[in-house]
């Protein structure tokens, strides 16, 4: 038996197992991963995020899929990340730092609970893909915000089997091979969405996905939401901001905007 200690954070209903390498203490992080975030047997989770040493940043985030599959970037993760450095490395509740991430350097700036965080420019955007689902034509949406997401503009989204359809289009052939995250969103306002994430590596709905959300609100600026900040409405009850400036077809300066907390901390027996 091993002994991990850990901590247990939640940014918008994403919940993290948040471990050091000293905590580790060896042990394969996909092995952790999938053990940890095991919600019967483990800690419970939607991913683990392994906080080590940076030389560019004050911290470096690796994030681990509940599937021990490594993802490039988190959005509500990097909250989290953000929120654990600046209390461990300043021990105040304001602070400035910079995140490194296998999808870029990101910044980050916590004000309490509240953190945000700066992402990297989003990328390979496309617009009214074909799919076809059961015999029926859907126009979807695609953009890397970091990681890649499928974005859908639906009606009627409560009533909508996420996990079902989100699943199909996870791993159609159009996303080959690795797969992408599904958005389902409905429109709410000019400037407010309500969004349904499916994601990849937890492989069903989760109750936020900061990524999704910044991919939601980039691909609704590109089809009439006015003004450049987006509130998107999430299926935990918060709501998520998301600020931008866009050129044509093209963002830069996107931050990413909630709440994150710290649950509790304790030991875990592997």
């Amino acid at each position: 038996m091993k002994k991990i200690n850990f901590t247990k954070m939640v940014a918008s209903g994403n919940d993290f197992v948040v471990v050091t390498p000293l905590d580790v203490r060896g042990l394969p992080y996909a092995t952790l991963a999938k053990k940890a975030c095991d919600r019967k047997f483990g800690v419970g989770a939607d991913g683990l995020l392994v906080l080590e040493k940076a030389k560019a940043a004050a911290i470096k985030m690796r994030i681990f899929n509940a599937d021990g599959s490594e993802a490039e970037m988190c959005g509500n993760g990097a909250r989290c990340a953000a929120l654990f450095a600046c209390h461990k490395i300043t021990l105040s509740k304001s602070h400035w730092l910079k995140i490194e991430t296998k999808a870029g350097i990101l910044e980050a700036n916590v004000e309490g609970a509240a953190v945000k965080i700066k992402l990297t420019e989003p990328k390979d955007i496309k617009l009214d893909i074909p799919i076809t689902v059961n015999k029926r034509v859907l126009r979807l949406n695609f953009i890397n915000t970091g990681v890649p997401h499928a974005v859908i503009f639906t009606q009627g989204l409560d009533e909508i089997k996420i996990t079902d359809l989100g699943r199909f289009i996870r791993y159609h052939r159009q996303f080959a091979p690795k797969g992408t995250n599904v958005d389902f969103v409905e429109v709410l306002g000019n400037n407010s969405l309500k969004i349904r994430t499916y994601e990849r590596g937890v492989e069903d709905e989760t109750l936020a996905c900061g990524t999704g959300s910044v991919a939601s609100a980039l691909i609704f600026a590109l089809k009439g939401a006015v003004g450049n900040k987006i509130n998107l409405h999430t299926r935990s009850g918060e709501v998520l901001k998301v600020y931008f400036n866009q050129e044509k077809n093209k963002f830069h300066d996107v931050w990413l905007e909630g709440k994150a907390k710290i649950v509790y901390k304790g030991e875990y027996y592997v």
